[in-house]
């Protein structure tokens, strides 16, 4: 059986800022809260015979990815696919004028100058058929809010992608076998059919 943990990043600055960012370019580091979050991860999963570790383009993804295997030789690997969301004009606003916006549209319509929340998840199906064609036997992958809840409520046949599970916090390990990462994917592209 083959092993995903797929893990938010940790506590970063715009945590406590309460601000989006959809854009990898623009830098938003951890916080020492989030730092001692991914080292207590990393003490959880050091047990874990870890062959791989996946992380996105986004700044606090890859310095949590360091966090949690700080003095373990696993490989790393860059998926662009599982970065978060493209929120365009969006970027930097509050998260209470992202849900407003949010709301106020459908899943099929993109942010002003950004993509849609069916895109992304598109996107994240790619990325989850990606890691199954990989035969590491246990795989740390270090993302986004998003596609967590993505893979979580597809997997148990939600109709709806935000939910039962909705609020997934920092630095907590959700594990999938090849079935249920499978099941994630082939039940995300039906609902965004």
């Amino acid at each position: 059986m083959r092993l995903f943990i797929l893990t938010r990043h940790a506590h970063s600055t715009l945590n406590v800022e309460g601000r989006i960012n959809g854009d990898p370019a623009i830098p938003v580091p951890l916080t020492d809260e989030g730092r001692a979050e991914a080292a207590r991860l990393g003490h959880q999963l050091a047990p874990l015979g870890l062959q791989l570790c996946v992380y996105t383009r986004f700044e606090r993804t890859k310095e949590t990815a360091e966090c949690i295997l700080q003095g373990r030789n696993v490989p790393f690997l860059l998926e662009p696919l599982l970065d978060d969301i493209d929120v365009g004009e969006l970027e930097g606003e509050t998260l209470g004028e992202y849900r407003a916006w949010k709301h106020a549209h459908t899943r099929a319509d993109a942010f002003p100058g950004g993509e849609s929340l069916d895109d992304a998840a598109r996107r994240y199906v790619r990325a989850f058929r990606r890691l199954l064609d990989r035969h590491e036997t246990a795989t740390l992958v270090v993302c986004h809010e998003i596609p967590i809840r993505y893979a979580l409520n597809a997997a148990a046949g939600s109709p709806d992608l935000d939910a039962p599970e909705h609020g997934i916090p920092n630095t907590t390990p959700y594990l999938f076998d090849d079935d249920a990462l499978r099941r994630a994917a082939e039940h995300i592209e039906r609902v965004v059919r």
